[in-house]
């Protein structure tokens, strides 16, 4: 029997590690691909720059990192979802499109919490100025 040099050799201790590692890599590699991931990059990098600019608190800033960490992740599964869909079902189907739906759903709700803490960020530091 010859061994499949597509599927990854199970490592253990240290090397599991590394080998976590490369596939995290890999896998921000390919999100970098999307589009929309790029654009949040850039929205996340522009609100800082806002964030610092209002003098925003460091727990805003740690709650807009936050709340970027988990878009990045989501937004990972949502790719995920979205191949595995097109690899198991490059046919149109109801079930498919409701996947790919609910995936862009959560995307679209951690845009909206992000959205909610600069505006709030941005009133607070900026309505006393208006007054």
């Amino acid at each position: 029997m010859t061994e499949d040099k597509n599927v990854p050799i199970k490592v253990h201790g240290w090397r599991h590690l590394l080998a976590a590692q490369t596939y995290s890599i890999a896998g921000f590699r390919r999100l970098l691909q999307e589009t929309a991931f790029r654009h949040e990059i850039l929205a996340y990098l522009v609100f800082l720059l806002l964030f610092f600019a209002v003098g925003a608190h460091p727990g805003e800033y740690i709650a807009l990192t936050v709340i970027f960490l988990v878009l990045c992740a989501v937004e990972a599964l949502n790719t995920a979802i979205e191949e595995i869909i097109d690899r198991i079902s490059p046919e149109l189907s109801v079930t498919g499109r409701h996947a790919k739906d609910l995936g862009s759903f959560a995307v679209f709700c951690l845009l909206l919490a992000g959205a909610a803490l600069v505006g709030y960020v941005l009133f607070s530091r900026l309505s006393p100025l208006w007054t």
